[in-house]
């Protein structure tokens, strides 16, 4: 039997210690939760990606009463981001989140099906996504989906 170890490296930095561009999605991220439709979980969600072109794009948690038709940040985001700028890459995603009583103290990280899509965009564009997390008490830095998913399922899983 083998042991197969992976390890996932993951910067905690301050919002003050980000670069310019780099807080500055963050803080659209942090704004975008003011647009998320939360009215049964109360968990309010924003994301901003920037696109190789410099395009900043938001997006916001959508809930429905029929839970399964509700779609997250993460996901608003990139699916705007691919229908209007289908030839840009997605180089940073950020996201942030709330509740009734305000902004998480830790970073909160994306769900199993949209770590699958940021993967997947990764994939397509053949370009690492940067992801940060916000949460009152630091950042967390990512270097790519592949590090949030390592054991993935990408085009070439099919081959």
């Amino acid at each position: 039997m083998k042991q197969i170890n992976i390890n996932i490296n993951i910067e905690h930095c301050q919002l003050d210690e980000l670069s310019d561009n780099d807080r500055e999605l963050v803080e659209r991220a942090l704004k975008a939760t003011e647009n998320s439709y939360a009215e049964y979980s109360h968990f309010y969600v924003g994301a901003a990606i920037r696109l190789a072109n410099g395009n900043i794009m938001i997006g916001a948690n959508q809930e429905n009463a029929a839970f399964p038709s509700s779609l997250c940040a993460e996901r608003t985001a990139i699916f705007a981001a691919q229908a209007n700028y289908p030839d840009q890459a997605i180089t940073t995603l950020a996201i942030a989140a709330r509740n009734d009583n305000g902004l998480l103290n830790e970073p909160v990280t994306p769900c199993g099906a949209c770590r699958q899509v940021i993967l997947g965009v990764e994939d397509r564009y053949k370009t690492p996504i940067r992801i940060l997390l916000y949460g009152k008490c630091g950042v967390y830095c990512i270097a790519s989906a592949k590090d949030l998913l390592p054991l993935s399922f990408v085009d070439a899983s099919m081959i």
